[in-house]
């Protein structure tokens, strides 16, 4: 009779046990995490958030669960999964661009590692007050131009004429044509944007090019994230080297690039998120 109440009692303790277990998981904080590419594309980034977020004390699926979506650079597919996030009730999302998360939700908070130009594309009404539940960092891709265009004619002496290949889906993109034009005729060169609208144009755009065009410079966006291997592969073909914001771009090919370091970027994002999850909801824009 004993033995038959202590193996109960064994019983019931598991029982207990996986209960309690089941309810503490149901309970952890989920952050949303919205990818623009893939996730190879982006491992060493989602790498150095994750690490950054269990220093900070959220290890996934212990003290906080990370819910990955992956737009595949489709801007339609980046809405969604911030939709998708949402209705899935996450503590916070994380994001770049910040656009689709915007549209997704005015309330839950949402981090946005890499912003080009938030007050320019219209996110935040300043940096120095940005309202709203965005918090995250500007890079101000607009202010790169210039420097970007020096670099380029230092390692191409020669160039006259250079191209933008410009996703014009993308608000942060057309800003960054904007610039580029100007910073490019200050200098007296001779600037042409070719437009993409989707990755079936990339080939047929760079293939359109003038002879006469000595460069390729390539703002960074979802579209040209997830197709960098494509893009410096076809201006290597035409033997046209290519100016990129990203160093990761460089690594897939690309000449050079003239940006932050990314997965710093995430790391700070991490940062955020931690300021969320404690309770910090208050609104932070670095540059």
């Amino acid at each position: 009779m004993r033995r038959r109440q202590f193996v109960a009692g064994i019983g019931g303790a598991v029982v207990s046990s996986l209960s309690a277990r089941a309810q503490q998981a149901a309970k952890l904080p989920i952050i949303g995490f919205m990818g623009a590419a893939t996730p190879s594309a982006w491992s060493p980034w989602t790498a150095a958030f994750v690490k950054r977020l269990a220093e900070l004390g959220w290890t996934d699926g212990k003290t906080a669960k990370i819910e990955y979506r992956w737009a595949e650079g489709s801007e339609e597919r980046y809405a969604e999964i911030g939709a998708e996030l949402v209705k899935l009730g996450c503590s916070v999302l994380v994001t770049v661009g910040g656009d689709s998360a915007r549209k997704a939700t005015s309330t839950m908070p949402i981090v946005v590692a890499l912003m080009s130009d938030p007050v320019g594309t219209g996110l935040v009404a300043s940096l120095a007050r940005p309202g709203g539940n965005i918090t995250g960092m500007s890079i101000q891709s607009t202010d790169l131009a210039g420097k970007r265009i020096e670099l380029m004619k230092e390692a191409i002496p020669a160039l006259r004429r250079f191209a933008i290949l410009a996703y014009v889906e993308y608000a942060g993109t057309m800003l960054d044509v904007g610039a580029i034009h100007s910073a490019g005729k200050s200098v007296g060169l001779e600037v042409v944007t070719i437009p993409i609208h989707r990755a079936n144009d990339i080939e047929p755009a760079l293939a359109s090019l003038d002879p006469q065009i000595q460069a390729v410079y390539v703002p960074p966006n979802i579209l040209v994230n997830t197709n960098r291997i494509l893009i410096n592969e076809l201006a290597r073909q035409r033997r046209l080297p290519t100016m990129h914001g990203f160093r990761e771009y460089v690594v897939s090919g690309g000449l050079m690039s003239y940006g932050p370091n990314t997965p710093k970027m995430l790391r700070r994002a991490a940062h955020y998120v931690d300021r969320h999850l404690r309770g910090d909801n208050r609104v932070y824009l670095a540059v």
